[in-house]
Protein backbone atom coordinates (compact mmCIF):
# COMPACT_ATOMS: atom_id res chain seq x y z
CA UNK A 1 0.00 0.00 0.00
CA UNK A 2 1.56 3.32 -1.12
CA UNK A 3 0.35 5.43 1.78
CA UNK A 4 0.70 9.20 2.17
CA UNK A 5 0.53 10.50 5.73
CA UNK A 6 -0.40 14.03 6.81
CA UNK A 7 0.40 15.07 10.39
CA UNK A 8 -1.34 18.20 11.67
CA UNK A 9 0.86 20.32 13.95
CA UNK A 10 -0.09 23.91 13.26
CA UNK A 11 -2.21 24.73 16.32
CA UNK A 12 -1.28 27.02 19.17
CA UNK A 13 -2.51 24.75 21.97
CA UNK A 14 -4.05 27.60 23.96
CA UNK A 15 -5.21 25.32 26.78
CA UNK A 16 -1.60 24.50 27.57
CA UNK A 17 -1.17 28.16 28.55
CA UNK A 18 2.42 28.13 27.36
CA UNK A 19 4.80 30.12 25.18
CA UNK A 20 5.95 26.77 23.80
CA UNK A 21 4.04 25.12 20.92
CA UNK A 22 1.92 22.29 22.26
CA UNK A 23 3.62 19.65 20.11
CA UNK A 24 7.00 20.48 21.66
CA UNK A 25 5.98 19.75 25.24
CA UNK A 26 7.99 16.73 26.42
CA UNK A 27 6.51 13.35 27.20
CA UNK A 28 8.88 10.70 28.58
CA UNK A 29 11.70 13.10 27.76
CA UNK A 30 10.76 13.49 24.08
CA UNK A 31 8.58 16.14 22.35
CA UNK A 32 5.02 15.04 21.56
CA UNK A 33 5.54 15.45 17.84
CA UNK A 34 8.48 13.06 17.77
CA UNK A 35 6.40 10.33 19.41
CA UNK A 36 3.90 10.65 16.56
CA UNK A 37 6.55 10.72 13.83
CA UNK A 38 8.21 7.66 15.38
CA UNK A 39 4.87 5.82 15.26
CA UNK A 40 4.37 6.79 11.61
CA UNK A 41 7.84 5.77 10.42
CA UNK A 42 7.44 1.95 10.61
CA UNK A 43 4.47 2.14 8.21
CA UNK A 44 6.93 2.98 5.43
CA UNK A 45 4.82 5.76 3.91
CA UNK A 46 5.43 6.99 0.39
CA UNK A 47 5.55 10.51 1.84
CA UNK A 48 4.98 12.11 5.23
CA UNK A 49 3.72 15.71 5.26
CA UNK A 50 3.82 17.91 8.34
CA UNK A 51 1.45 20.88 8.50
CA UNK A 52 3.06 23.62 10.58
CA UNK A 53 1.83 27.04 11.66
CA UNK A 54 2.39 28.49 15.13
CA UNK A 55 6.15 28.91 15.76
CA UNK A 56 6.94 26.73 12.76
CA UNK A 57 10.69 27.36 12.90
CA UNK A 58 10.82 26.28 16.51
CA UNK A 59 9.00 23.05 15.69
CA UNK A 60 11.25 22.35 12.70
CA UNK A 61 14.32 22.63 14.91
CA UNK A 62 13.38 19.47 16.86
CA UNK A 63 12.45 17.26 13.89
CA UNK A 64 15.70 17.38 11.95
CA UNK A 65 16.58 13.95 10.60
CA UNK A 66 13.00 12.89 9.86
CA UNK A 67 12.12 12.26 6.21
CA UNK A 68 9.22 14.68 5.97
CA UNK A 69 7.87 17.46 3.79
CA UNK A 70 6.60 20.61 5.48
CA UNK A 71 3.67 22.80 4.43
CA UNK A 72 2.43 25.86 6.29
CA UNK A 73 -0.96 26.91 7.63
CA UNK A 74 -0.41 30.62 8.25
CA UNK A 75 -3.92 31.14 9.63
CA UNK A 76 -5.41 28.47 11.90
CA UNK A 77 -8.95 27.92 10.62
CA UNK A 78 -9.58 24.31 11.59
CA UNK A 79 -8.42 20.82 10.71
CA UNK A 80 -10.08 20.83 7.30
CA UNK A 81 -8.31 24.06 6.42
CA UNK A 82 -5.02 22.56 7.66
CA UNK A 83 -5.31 19.56 5.36
CA UNK A 84 -6.09 21.89 2.43
CA UNK A 85 -2.56 23.26 2.73
CA UNK A 86 -1.29 19.87 1.55
CA UNK A 87 -3.61 19.66 -1.46
CA UNK A 88 -0.75 19.55 -3.97
CA UNK A 89 0.80 16.61 -2.16
CA UNK A 90 -2.58 14.88 -1.97
CA UNK A 91 -3.13 15.36 -5.71
CA UNK A 92 0.14 13.56 -6.47
CA UNK A 93 -0.37 10.82 -3.89
CA UNK A 94 -0.17 7.32 -5.41
CA UNK A 95 -2.57 5.77 -2.90
CA UNK A 96 -4.71 6.45 0.17
CA UNK A 97 -4.06 9.38 2.50
CA UNK A 98 -3.91 9.02 6.28
CA UNK A 99 -4.46 12.09 8.44
CA UNK A 100 -3.64 12.34 12.15
CA UNK A 101 -2.71 14.96 14.74
CA UNK A 102 0.68 15.59 16.30
CA UNK A 103 -0.81 15.70 19.81
CA UNK A 104 -1.61 11.96 20.02
CA UNK A 105 1.73 10.63 21.32
CA UNK A 106 0.46 7.31 22.68
CA UNK A 107 -0.41 5.89 19.28
CA UNK A 108 1.26 2.62 18.33
CA UNK A 109 2.45 1.85 14.80
CA UNK A 110 0.42 -1.37 14.83
CA UNK A 111 -2.78 0.58 15.49
CA UNK A 112 -2.14 2.90 12.54
CA UNK A 113 -1.33 -0.08 10.35
CA UNK A 114 -4.63 -1.73 11.33
CA UNK A 115 -6.48 1.40 10.21
CA UNK A 116 -4.70 1.44 6.84
CA UNK A 117 -5.38 -2.28 6.31
CA UNK A 118 -9.06 -1.93 7.25
CA UNK A 119 -9.42 0.97 4.83
CA UNK A 120 -7.81 -1.03 2.05
CA UNK A 121 -10.19 -3.95 2.61
CA UNK A 122 -13.35 -1.85 2.99
CA UNK A 123 -13.29 0.09 -0.26
CA UNK A 124 -14.65 3.09 1.70
CA UNK A 125 -14.26 6.73 0.76
CA UNK A 126 -13.12 7.36 4.30
CA UNK A 127 -12.32 5.15 7.27
CA UNK A 128 -12.32 6.80 10.67
CA UNK A 129 -10.75 5.46 13.84
CA UNK A 130 -13.05 5.72 16.83
CA UNK A 131 -12.62 5.03 20.55
CA UNK A 132 -14.72 4.48 23.67
CA UNK A 133 -12.97 6.44 26.45
CA UNK A 134 -14.24 6.44 30.01
CA UNK A 135 -14.95 10.17 29.67
CA UNK A 136 -15.82 11.40 26.16
CA UNK A 137 -15.87 15.06 27.17
CA UNK A 138 -14.06 17.26 24.67
CA UNK A 139 -14.18 14.79 21.79
CA UNK A 140 -16.32 14.85 18.67
CA UNK A 141 -19.14 12.30 18.96
CA UNK A 142 -19.67 9.59 16.36
CA UNK A 143 -23.31 9.62 15.27
CA UNK A 144 -24.35 6.28 13.83
CA UNK A 145 -27.40 5.23 11.88
CA UNK A 146 -28.69 1.93 10.55
CA UNK A 147 -26.06 1.89 7.83
CA UNK A 148 -23.12 2.87 10.05
CA UNK A 149 -21.39 6.17 10.74
CA UNK A 150 -23.53 9.08 9.59
CA UNK A 151 -21.52 12.08 10.81
CA UNK A 152 -19.27 13.39 13.53
CA UNK A 153 -20.43 16.26 15.75
CA UNK A 154 -17.91 18.40 17.60
CA UNK A 155 -18.69 18.84 21.30
CA UNK A 156 -19.33 22.57 20.98
CA UNK A 157 -21.96 21.87 18.34
CA UNK A 158 -23.46 18.76 19.96
CA UNK A 159 -26.94 18.58 21.44
CA UNK A 160 -27.41 17.28 25.00
CA UNK A 161 -28.47 13.92 23.56
CA UNK A 162 -25.40 13.72 21.32
CA UNK A 163 -23.11 14.55 24.23
CA UNK A 164 -24.28 11.33 25.87
CA UNK A 165 -22.79 9.27 23.01
CA UNK A 166 -19.76 7.30 24.25
CA UNK A 167 -18.10 6.61 20.90
CA UNK A 168 -15.77 9.44 19.88
CA UNK A 169 -13.69 10.51 16.95
CA UNK A 170 -9.93 10.09 17.48
CA UNK A 171 -9.06 12.52 14.68
CA UNK A 172 -7.35 9.76 12.71
CA UNK A 173 -8.60 8.96 9.20
CA UNK A 174 -7.76 7.12 6.03
CA UNK A 175 -9.13 8.68 2.84
CA UNK A 176 -9.48 7.65 -0.72
CA UNK A 177 -7.38 10.26 -2.48
CA UNK A 178 -9.98 11.47 -5.02
CA UNK A 179 -12.70 11.71 -2.40
CA UNK A 180 -10.48 13.72 -0.07
CA UNK A 181 -9.70 16.25 -2.82
CA UNK A 182 -13.43 16.60 -3.50
CA UNK A 183 -14.38 16.84 0.16
CA UNK A 184 -11.80 19.50 1.02
CA UNK A 185 -13.58 21.81 -1.40
CA UNK A 186 -17.00 20.96 -0.01
CA UNK A 187 -16.69 21.44 3.74
CA UNK A 188 -18.11 24.67 5.18
CA UNK A 189 -17.43 26.71 8.29
CA UNK A 190 -21.02 27.05 9.50
CA UNK A 191 -20.41 26.03 13.10
CA UNK A 192 -19.85 27.53 16.54
CA UNK A 193 -16.15 28.06 15.90
CA UNK A 194 -16.41 29.32 12.33
CA UNK A 195 -13.80 26.72 11.33
CA UNK A 196 -13.47 24.12 8.60
CA UNK A 197 -13.76 20.74 10.31
CA UNK A 198 -12.19 17.69 8.70
CA UNK A 199 -14.82 15.41 10.33
CA UNK A 200 -17.44 17.09 8.11
CA UNK A 201 -16.05 14.98 5.28
CA UNK A 202 -17.99 12.07 6.82
CA UNK A 203 -21.32 13.78 6.19
CA UNK A 204 -20.20 14.67 2.64
CA UNK A 205 -19.40 11.04 1.96
CA UNK A 206 -22.82 9.95 3.22
CA UNK A 207 -24.52 12.65 1.17
CA UNK A 208 -22.74 11.35 -1.92
CA UNK A 209 -23.78 7.78 -1.04
CA UNK A 210 -20.15 6.81 -0.49
CA UNK A 211 -19.19 4.19 2.04
CA UNK A 212 -17.91 5.30 5.46
CA UNK A 213 -16.07 2.70 7.52
CA UNK A 214 -14.98 2.83 11.15
CA UNK A 215 -12.30 1.00 13.12
CA UNK A 216 -12.54 0.93 16.90
CA UNK A 217 -9.23 1.56 18.66
CA UNK A 218 -9.04 -1.26 21.19
CA UNK A 219 -7.02 0.77 23.69
CA UNK A 220 -8.64 4.20 24.09
CA UNK A 221 -5.50 5.49 25.80
CA UNK A 222 -3.71 5.34 22.45
CA UNK A 223 -6.11 7.86 20.95
CA UNK A 224 -5.75 10.29 23.81
CA UNK A 225 -5.19 13.85 22.60
CA UNK A 226 -3.01 16.20 24.65
CA UNK A 227 -4.82 19.50 25.11
CA UNK A 228 -3.81 20.56 28.61
CA UNK A 229 -1.12 19.95 31.17
CA UNK A 230 -3.54 17.67 32.96
CA UNK A 231 -3.73 15.53 29.83
CA UNK A 232 0.05 15.62 29.60
CA UNK A 233 0.47 14.33 33.15
CA UNK A 234 -2.05 11.55 32.55
CA UNK A 235 -0.24 10.52 29.36
CA UNK A 236 3.05 10.54 31.26
CA UNK A 237 1.61 8.08 33.75
CA UNK A 238 0.30 5.81 31.01
CA UNK A 239 3.60 5.82 29.16
CA UNK A 240 5.57 5.21 32.35
CA UNK A 241 3.51 2.10 33.08
CA UNK A 242 3.95 0.85 29.52
CA UNK A 243 7.71 1.27 29.55
CA UNK A 244 8.23 -0.11 33.04
CA UNK A 245 6.16 -3.20 32.31
CA UNK A 246 8.18 -3.73 29.14
CA UNK A 247 11.51 -3.55 30.97
CA UNK A 248 10.34 -5.86 33.74
CA UNK A 249 9.38 -8.37 31.06
CA UNK A 250 12.90 -7.97 29.64
CA UNK A 251 14.45 -9.01 32.97
CA UNK A 252 14.91 -5.71 34.81
CA UNK A 253 13.79 -5.41 38.44
CA UNK A 254 11.89 -2.27 39.44
CA UNK A 255 11.35 -2.15 43.18
CA UNK A 256 8.60 0.48 42.91
CA UNK A 257 7.59 0.93 39.25
CA UNK A 258 5.23 3.81 40.00
CA UNK A 259 8.17 6.06 40.96
CA UNK A 260 10.72 5.05 38.30
CA UNK A 261 11.14 7.13 35.12
CA UNK A 262 12.75 5.51 32.07
CA UNK A 263 13.11 7.60 28.94
CA UNK A 264 11.96 6.42 25.54
CA UNK A 265 15.58 6.13 24.39
CA UNK A 266 17.06 4.38 27.44
CA UNK A 267 18.43 0.82 27.23
CA UNK A 268 18.77 -1.49 30.25
CA UNK A 269 20.48 -4.87 30.58
CA UNK A 270 19.11 -7.96 32.31
CA UNK A 271 19.30 -8.39 36.09
CA UNK A 272 19.72 -4.67 36.65
CA UNK A 273 17.81 -3.39 39.69
CA UNK A 274 16.25 0.06 39.87
CA UNK A 275 15.20 1.30 43.31
CA UNK A 276 12.42 3.87 43.93
CA UNK A 277 12.65 7.42 42.57
CA UNK A 278 15.27 6.61 39.95
CA UNK A 279 15.30 8.58 36.68
CA UNK A 280 17.02 7.33 33.51
CA UNK A 281 16.82 10.22 31.06
CA UNK A 282 17.85 10.75 27.45
CA UNK A 283 20.03 8.16 25.71
CA UNK A 284 21.14 6.45 28.92
CA UNK A 285 22.31 2.83 28.81
CA UNK A 286 22.82 0.47 31.72
CA UNK A 287 24.54 -2.87 31.28
CA UNK A 288 23.63 -6.14 32.96
CA UNK A 289 23.60 -6.57 36.72
CA UNK A 290 23.71 -2.88 37.64
CA UNK A 291 22.26 -1.46 40.84
CA UNK A 292 20.78 2.04 40.91
CA UNK A 293 19.71 3.08 44.39
CA UNK A 294 16.98 5.55 45.39
CA UNK A 295 16.93 9.14 44.25
CA UNK A 296 19.55 8.96 41.50
CA UNK A 297 19.25 10.68 38.11
CA UNK A 298 21.24 9.49 35.09
CA UNK A 299 21.17 11.53 31.88
CA UNK A 300 22.68 10.65 28.47
CA UNK A 301 25.25 8.36 30.11
CA UNK A 302 26.60 4.90 29.33
CA UNK A 303 27.18 2.42 32.15
CA UNK A 304 28.83 -0.98 31.74
CA UNK A 305 28.00 -4.23 33.51
CA UNK A 306 27.89 -4.50 37.28
CA UNK A 307 27.93 -0.75 37.88
CA UNK A 308 26.66 0.49 41.26
CA UNK A 309 25.08 3.92 41.54
CA UNK A 310 24.30 4.62 45.17
CA UNK A 311 21.69 6.94 46.62
CA UNK A 312 21.06 10.49 45.39
CA UNK A 313 23.60 10.78 42.58
CA UNK A 314 23.43 13.04 39.52
CA UNK A 315 25.23 11.66 36.45
CA UNK A 316 25.29 13.65 33.21
CA UNK A 317 26.80 12.73 29.84
CA UNK A 318 29.35 10.39 31.43
CA UNK A 319 30.85 6.96 30.71
CA UNK A 320 31.16 4.42 33.51
CA UNK A 321 33.03 1.16 32.94
CA UNK A 322 32.28 -2.30 34.38
CA UNK A 323 32.09 -2.74 38.16
CA UNK A 324 32.66 0.94 38.91
CA UNK A 325 30.85 2.50 41.87
CA UNK A 326 29.41 6.01 42.27
CA UNK A 327 27.99 7.71 45.34
CA UNK A 328 26.12 8.22 47.48
CA UNK A 329 25.58 11.96 46.85
CA UNK A 330 28.07 12.18 43.97
CA UNK A 331 27.90 14.40 40.90
CA UNK A 332 29.42 13.33 37.59
CA UNK A 333 29.32 16.27 35.22
CA UNK A 334 29.60 16.05 31.40
CA UNK A 335 32.77 14.52 30.04
CA UNK A 336 33.47 12.23 32.99
CA UNK A 337 34.92 8.79 32.22
CA UNK A 338 35.29 6.22 35.01
CA UNK A 339 37.52 3.20 34.44
CA UNK A 340 36.76 -0.40 35.46
CA UNK A 341 36.45 -0.90 39.20
CA UNK A 342 36.95 2.77 40.01
CA UNK A 343 35.14 4.36 42.95
CA UNK A 344 33.67 7.83 43.30
CA UNK A 345 32.27 8.27 46.80
CA UNK A 346 30.01 10.56 48.75
CA UNK A 347 30.03 14.29 48.01
CA UNK A 348 32.59 13.93 45.21
CA UNK A 349 32.20 16.01 42.06
CA UNK A 350 33.93 15.02 38.84
CA UNK A 351 33.91 17.16 35.70
CA UNK A 352 35.43 16.44 32.28
CA UNK A 353 37.95 14.01 33.76
CA UNK A 354 39.17 10.47 33.16
CA UNK A 355 39.51 8.27 36.24
CA UNK A 356 41.67 5.19 35.66
CA UNK A 357 41.01 1.57 36.53
CA UNK A 358 40.86 0.86 40.26
CA UNK A 359 41.33 4.50 41.27
CA UNK A 360 39.21 6.00 44.00
CA UNK A 361 38.07 9.30 45.45
CA UNK A 362 35.89 8.19 48.31
CA UNK A 363 34.69 11.46 49.79
CA UNK A 364 34.50 15.24 49.65
CA UNK A 365 36.67 15.91 46.60
CA UNK A 366 36.50 17.93 43.38
CA UNK A 367 38.20 16.56 40.28
CA UNK A 368 37.94 18.82 37.25
CA UNK A 369 39.76 18.75 33.88
CA UNK A 370 41.99 15.95 35.10
CA UNK A 371 43.48 12.71 33.85
CA UNK A 372 43.88 10.22 36.68
CA UNK A 373 45.83 7.00 36.13
CA UNK A 374 45.33 3.51 37.55
CA UNK A 375 45.19 2.66 41.26
CA UNK A 376 45.29 6.27 42.43
CA UNK A 377 44.00 7.26 45.86
CA UNK A 378 42.54 10.75 46.20
CA UNK A 379 41.91 11.68 49.82
CA UNK A 380 39.11 13.63 51.46
CA UNK A 381 38.90 17.31 50.67
CA UNK A 382 41.26 17.18 47.65
CA UNK A 383 40.58 19.63 44.85
CA UNK A 384 42.07 20.25 41.45
CA UNK A 385 42.33 24.01 41.05
CA UNK A 386 41.60 23.98 37.34
CA UNK A 387 40.39 27.54 36.71
CA UNK A 388 42.57 30.66 36.89
CA UNK A 389 39.73 33.08 36.23
CA UNK A 390 40.30 33.04 32.47
CA UNK A 391 41.00 29.49 31.29
CA UNK A 392 40.68 25.89 32.43
CA UNK A 393 43.91 23.91 32.94
CA UNK A 394 44.76 20.22 33.10
CA UNK A 395 45.88 18.17 36.08
CA UNK A 396 47.59 14.86 35.32
CA UNK A 397 47.93 12.27 38.07
CA UNK A 398 49.87 9.22 36.97
CA UNK A 399 49.46 5.58 38.07
CA UNK A 400 49.81 4.63 41.72
CA UNK A 401 49.79 8.16 43.14
CA UNK A 402 48.57 8.74 46.72
CA UNK A 403 47.12 12.20 47.34
CA UNK A 404 46.57 12.96 51.02
CA UNK A 405 43.55 14.70 52.47
CA UNK A 406 42.90 18.41 51.96
CA UNK A 407 45.52 18.81 49.22
CA UNK A 408 45.15 21.38 46.44
CA UNK A 409 46.60 20.60 43.00
CA UNK A 410 46.99 23.91 41.17
CA UNK A 411 46.78 23.26 37.45
CA UNK A 412 48.51 22.93 35.12
CA UNK A 413 50.42 20.33 37.09
CA UNK A 414 51.59 16.72 36.77
CA UNK A 415 52.00 14.26 39.64
CA UNK A 416 54.45 11.54 38.61
CA UNK A 417 53.94 7.79 38.93
CA UNK A 418 53.83 6.40 42.49
CA UNK A 419 54.40 9.86 44.01
CA UNK A 420 53.03 10.85 47.43
CA UNK A 421 51.32 14.16 48.16
CA UNK A 422 51.20 14.92 51.86
CA UNK A 423 47.94 15.93 53.52
CA UNK A 424 47.25 19.66 53.49
CA UNK A 425 49.75 20.40 50.72
CA UNK A 426 49.30 22.96 47.96
CA UNK A 427 51.03 21.67 44.83
CA UNK A 428 52.00 24.39 42.35
CA UNK A 429 54.63 22.60 40.25
CA UNK A 430 55.19 19.13 38.84
CA UNK A 431 56.06 16.31 41.24
CA UNK A 432 58.57 13.70 39.93
CA UNK A 433 57.75 9.97 40.03
CA UNK A 434 58.15 8.30 43.44
CA UNK A 435 58.72 11.66 45.14
CA UNK A 436 57.09 12.98 48.32
CA UNK A 437 55.59 16.47 48.00
CA UNK A 438 55.01 18.44 51.20
CA UNK A 439 53.82 22.03 51.34
CA UNK A 440 53.00 23.14 54.90
CA UNK A 441 53.58 26.13 57.15
CA UNK A 442 55.73 25.30 60.20
CA UNK A 443 53.78 24.21 63.26
CA UNK A 444 54.09 26.82 66.03
CA UNK A 445 52.96 25.77 69.54
CA UNK A 446 52.71 28.56 72.11
CA UNK A 447 52.22 27.27 75.63
CA UNK A 448 49.91 28.96 78.12
CA UNK A 449 47.92 31.03 75.60
CA UNK A 450 44.66 29.22 76.21
CA UNK A 451 44.97 29.69 79.98
CA UNK A 452 45.60 33.43 79.67
CA UNK A 453 42.53 33.87 77.43
CA UNK A 454 40.41 31.98 79.93
CA UNK A 455 41.54 34.18 82.85
CA UNK A 456 40.89 37.35 80.81
CA UNK A 457 37.33 36.26 80.09
CA UNK A 458 36.72 35.49 83.75
CA UNK A 459 38.07 38.90 84.78
CA UNK A 460 35.79 40.75 82.35
CA UNK A 461 32.84 38.66 83.56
Amino acid sequence: MRLTIIVLAAGMGTRMRSTMPKVLHPLAGKPLIRHVLDAVGPLGPEKTVLVLGHQADRVRSVIEGYDIEVVHQTEQRGTGHAVRQAVDVIASAPGPVMVLCADTPLLASETLRSLADAHSRSGAAVTVMTAMPDDPTGYGRVVRGRSGVMRIVEEKDATPAQKKIGEVNTGIYCFEKKFLLFALGGIKNKNAQGEYYLPDTIALARKGKRKVAAVLCQDPDEAMGINSRIDLSQAEGIMRIRKNVRWMREGVTLIDPATVFISDEAVIGRDTVLYPNVRLEGKTTLGEGCMVYPGSRVLDSACGNGVTIKDCCVIEDSRIADKASVGPFAHLRPGTVLGPGSRIGNFVEVKKSVIGEGSKANHLAYIGDATVGRDVNIGAGVITCNYDGFRKHQTIIEDGVFVGSDAQLVAPVRIGKDALVAAGSTITRDVPPEALAISRAPLDIREGVSGRRKRMKQKKG
